[in-house]
């Protein structure tokens, strides 16, 4: 992994296939790390070759960017680093435009942004999520503006709707705009949805993915057990933290179904089998998926990382990979059943081309 890098998308812009999410950095969120440990995680995943690094202007209010950059200037190599930040969600109550993706929240963000990072432009700059309200054209022309400005060198989405990604690359192409590079989505064996239609959108728009939560809020490591009642209380762990108190993230709390407790199971045997851990193989088949560029691994201790920054040393079997495909297959629900080898077989009358993208690929 160290000298593996890949192009996000149809860009000039080589990433890590393995990237450092730093949503863990500050421990303002009632776990995470702090910032002794986040600087030795930091200096670790550069030192075994990662150059991608994952945050937002409201992680942990603000403190995984200022560690961030406070971490740079003491290591001097900005420019080896690719730095990713966001925008959209609020960053203080009570400002009906401190928030979304409107032009004036924007360019309030960016350089909030830029001053914790301690840097003169960001490398990936995020739109988090979509605001349901703003314009799209206002959004791409404000985006395209900071790349003009040399403020900010690429562009990417974050969980906004399939349609959303369609059009505003088709416009950003069209007006001759900067175009989206990338798009950050939740994957994993255990939240395989994106296979629908962002996998497809990516491959057809030059579009590159990044994988976030590839293991499930921790649940996919194999330190939680069916029944296991001491495993699932409080502590240190993301997924513990949450699992016992509501939390306005569904993510934390829809996690602890059979359907997912069997590819737990499933995980933990393909594990045993290679020598390998749960997480190296869930993180392993993530990274390995059609359209998947760069894959964001977050960690609160030295070992976990190294054991993720391992993930990509190997490779799962064909028959193993099928039966954690099997296993995490995800419920086909309508339309896409028409783009299924059946229907298609009955459209094309029974000389139907193989797919190479979409539901109807071989997993």
């Amino acid at each position: 992994m160290p000298s593996d890098y890949v192009l996000l998308g149809r860009s000039g812009l080589r990433v890590s296939r393995l990237s450092l999410g730093t949503m863990t950095f500050g421990t303002e969120w009632g776990w995470g790390s702090v910032e002794e440990t986040a600087r030795q995680i930091f200096d670790r995943y550069f030192d075994l070759g990662g150059n991608f690094i994952d945050t937002a202007e409201g992680y942990t209010g603000g403190t995984s960017e200022q560690m961030i950059g406070k971490f740079l200037k003491a290591r001097g190599d900005r420019q080896r680093a690719v730095i990713a930040t966001k925008f959209t969600f609020a960053f203080a109550e009570g400002d009906a435009n401190g928030g979304g993706n409107g032009r004036k929240n924007i360019l309030r963000a960016v350089e909030g942004s830029l001053r914790r990072l301690q840097t003169d432009f960001i490398d990936l700059y995020w739109l988090h999520a979509w605001d349901c309200v703003t314009p799209m054209e206002e959004v791409l022309a404000t985006l395209h503006q900071l790349v003009a400005s040399g403020k900010v060198r690429y562009i990417g989405f974050s969980n906004v709707p399939g349609w959303y990604l369609g059009r505003a690359q088709t416009i950003a192409e069209f007006r001759g705009w900067e175009r989206v590079c990338a798009i950050q989505m939740e994957y994993s064996l255990a939240e395989r949805n994106i296979e629908f239609e962002y996998v497809p959108a990516a491959l057809e728009l030059g579009v590159g993915i990044v994988p976030w939560s590839p293991l499930a809020s921790g649940l996919l490591t194999g330190k939680y057990r069916r029944g296991d009642k001491t495993s699932l209380g409080e502590g240190e762990g993301r997924l513990q933290s949450q699992s016992v108190k509501e939390s306005p993230n569904p993510n934390f709390t829809k996690l602890l179904t059979e359907q997912n407790w069997k590819i737990v199971e499933e995980v933990a045997a393909v594990a045993k089998q290679l020598g390998r851990s749960p997480a190296q193989v869930a993180l392993n088949w993530v990274a390995n998926r059609p359209g998947v560029a760069s894959t964001i691994i977050g960690a609160t201790k030295i070992k976990q990382l190294d054991d993720n920054m391992a993930a990509l040393d190997f490779t799962i079997p064909p028959e193993l990979a099928k039966r954690l495909a099997e296993v995490s297959a995800p419920e086909v629900r309508y339309p896409y059943h028409f783009f299924g080898p059946v229907l298609q077989g009955m459209i094309h009358g029974g000389a139907t081309p193989r797919p190479t993208t979409g539901i109807g690929r071989a997993a």
